[in-house]
């Protein structure tokens, strides 16, 4: 008997894909997520997954650019790929066009689990690092928060974070946009009811009285948290925009997910001498016990928030499930 080829067998095999609107109303918790999240951080530090430098390549002009990453999950057994491009000609929202996918594969029994837009996993995964890397830096007894932006960041941000951090009661918020005030409000009242958010005017002076500031805004802001203005023994994460390049410099303790992609993407926080400072340690063997997050309730530290993409498939993986246990996504027979 001559059995039948593989690729043969796995034409019939249709892939689920699963739109923005799918996805848009999959049930998921903030600590769901945070658990993810620390899940893949901890699998890599381990030495269980795989997550290789990303891919890039950009138009010379500087209207768009194409990020490819991939990577395996060794404890969920999948494998991924994660791709990204964005159009953004004339850097406003108007012209700008950003489209981000992933693919999802089991690597236990070879067959596709779903093409997924991405756009939601980023707004959930960024977040969720962002409360994980608050959780091992902030001083002991740090009870306050400035967040900065309300865009998609801004808006996700505070539930995470009180996920991971629920000793923090004072949650302050800076922003200039009336609808995205309101909705980080709504986000925050829908799983944290009884949490008081105080609408600041000036972010430098409310900044001095954070123990963690988060900067979530947008190029556009006009924010610029100088080191200068922060408080003794507080934590800075830069996730979009909002801290000058000071923070970073005059910081006692610098912590990323990444310096490998802190290298690649944090070039706007460069020193005079036009050198970025190097990481003192990074999330995942400060999750593994591996390096020491803060040394003293005194220190400043400056945290930067950059994508691994092994928490992108976390993510996406308990959304897939989820979407797909509904019955959500349409099958599509690609290699038929």
């Amino acid at each position: 008997m001559i059995e039948e080829p593989l690729s043969t067998r796995d034409r019939s095999t249709p892939l689920r894909v699963l739109s923005r609107r799918d996805l848009a109303d999959v049930p998921i918790t903030p600590a769901d997520v945070v658990r993810a999240v620390e899940d893949a951080y901890l699998a890599f530090a381990a030495g269980d997954s795989d997550n290789p430098r990303k891919l890039s390549v950009a138009n010379p002009d500087g209207w768009s650019v194409a990020y490819a990453m991939l990577g395996r999950d060794g404890r969920r057994r999948v494998v991924a790929m994660k791709t990204s491009y964005k159009f953004d000609p004339g850097h406003d929202r108007s012209t700008k066009r950003y489209y981000t996918t992933i693919t999802l594969y089991d690597d236990s029994t070879g067959a596709p689990i779903a093409m997924m837009d991405c756009a939601r996993v980023g707004a959930l995964r960024t977040p969720a690092v962002s409360a994980l890397l608050v959780r091992e830096t902030a001083r002991r007894g740090a009870e306050s928060v400035l967040l900065i932006g309300t865009g998609t960041q801004g808006r996700n941000a505070l539930p995470h974070l009180l996920a991971a951090n629920p000793q923090l009661r004072k949650l302050m918020l800076y922003g200039t946009h009336p609808e995205g005030l309101a909705a980080v409000r709504d986000y925050l009242a829908a799983y944290n009811p009884h949490a008081l958010l105080e609408i600041v005017e000036d972010p430098r002076a409310a900044a001095g009285a954070a123990d963690v500031v988060l900067a979530t805004a947008g190029p556009g802001t006009e924010v610029t948290i100088e080191s200068e203005d922060l408080a003794p023994g507080s934590t800075v994460v830069l996730v979009g925009y909002g801290l000058a390049p000071s923070t970073l410099i005059d910081a006692d303790r610098v912590i990323a997910t990444s310096a490998e992609q802190m290298a690649l993407t944090g070039t706007d926080m460069v020193g005079p001498d036009g050198r970025l400072r190097p990481v003192d340690a990074e999330l995942p063997q400060i999750l593994t016990r591996r390096a020491i997050a803060r040394r003293s309730d005194d220190e400043r530290i400056f945290v930067y928030n950059s994508g691994l993409v092994l928490t992108d498939i976390a993510v996406a993986h308990a959304l897939a499930e989820r979407a797909i246990a509904e019955g959500r996504g349409t099958e599509v027979p690609l290699w038929d």
